[in-house]
């Protein structure tokens, strides 16, 4: 399963798209953290493995702009840092 098949099954976290083939793995990772379960985000790290998920969060919310809201980013900085 790829992560763009992952993403197409929860159409609930990605409203506004409608192709799901074209999201990046950025955003897909963002899209997961903030808004899914965390049965979502287990499901997410088996496919990309933990690494490569905890290496997307940590570029994209180091960014000025990041969209993670406070309370998430906080959170997976804290999970990543003891498990990745």
């Amino acid at each position: 399963m790829t992560v763009q098949n992952f993403i197409k099954k929860r159409p609930y976290l990605v409203w506004s798209v409608q192709n799901y083939q074209n999201l990046s793995e950025e955003a897909i990772v963002e899209a997961v953290l903030n808004y899914g379960d965390f049965d979502d985000v287990k499901k997410l790290i088996s496919l990309l493995g933990l690494k490569k998920t905890a290496e997307i969060f940590r570029k994209d919310s180091q960014r000025t702009r990041s969209n993670y809201r406070p309370n998430i980013k906080n959170y997976f900085n804290l999970y990543f840092k003891k498990y990745a």
